[in-house]
């Protein structure tokens, strides 16, 4: 595109993830430009112009993959307060939202989680949310063998073999490793229905490319998310929208790992 058409669909999409005017949107960048009048115009024309404006994955699974990545990275609270606010405007709901950050306790670590969790507080409290927690949290009554069964169905769906691989590679040093991954991991966290599949699949993978020291990790649920009815084509998009939010490097580690999933499919 031409800089003027990147600049216009940049302030429109821009717009429309933040739902603000353009002027309204201009003034909020305002900030930037007495230090560098070009990083704001990079914002709009590549950030939004370039990348967001692409068609290969929708808006909705944008900003779930873009929470999931600062949540992961954790050093970036107004932005992911931003992108918090992003998401509900592109149709996520409330609990949705909750749901990613909550899942990213088992990618990212626990104080992660808990200082997202709190963004997401004082979310909700600017724009007077009241959220409802689904009837389906957390089990306290759930015994280890029902948690065990629940992960080991999920964990089969998303890659048949991956148990046995499990064993294989940690059983024989850490079995308790391999049981908390299948218990909390899937048990607990990827059986819970508030999220699609598909959602979890790309809040893990932009996680993982985001935090860029989990490539086997990351192989594997590339592998998983095509499994669920992720296209080569959607995670692609994952990496091109990690450029921003993650940098040139962690994009390209994302895109090397995607190559050897579909390199040894093929």
């Amino acid at each position: 595109m031409k800089n003027n058409e990147r600049r216009t669909k940049g302030l429109e999409l821009l717009s429309k993830v933040n739902n603000k005017s353009e002027e309204e949107i201009m003034k909020m960048l305002s900030s930037i430009s007495p230090v560098s009048d070009d990083l704001k115009n990079y914002i709009i024309d590549y950030s939004f112009g370039d990348i967001y404006s692409r068609s290969g994955l929708d808006l909705k699974s944008k900003e779930i993959a873009v929470v999931a990545a600062m949540t992961a990275l954790g050093n970036c609270t107004p932005q992911l307060k931003i992108h918090i606010a992003g998401a509900l405007n592109t149709g996520s709901s409330a609990e949705e939202i909750v749901e990613v950050i909550l899942q990213m306790c088992a990618y990212a670590g626990f104080p992660r989680c808990i200082n997202a969790m709190i963004s997401l507080k004082e979310v909700f409290e600017e724009l007077k949310i009241t959220n409802q927690l689904s009837s389906e949290s957390y089990d306290t009554n759930a015994s280890g063998n029902e948690r065990m069964k629940k992960g080991e169905i999920e964990l089969n769906n998303l890659f048949p073999s991956q148990i046995n691989i499990l064993n294989d590679t940690l059983g024989k040093i850490s079995p308790d490793l391999v049981k908390f991954i299948i218990e909390f991991g899937y048990g607990d966290i990827y059986s819970r229905n508030i999220l699609s599949k598909k959602h979890r699949q790309i809040a893990t993978i932009a996680a993982l490319s985001a935090m860029g020291n989990a490539s086997s990790q990351l192989i594997f649920h590339i592998k998983a998310g095509l499994n669920i009815g992720l296209t080569s084509d959607e995670i692609n998009e994952i990496m091109l929208l990690m450029s921003v939010f993650a940098g040139f490097p962690a994009a390209i580690n994302g895109i090397f790992a995607l190559k050897n999933v579909l390199d040894n499919m093929s």
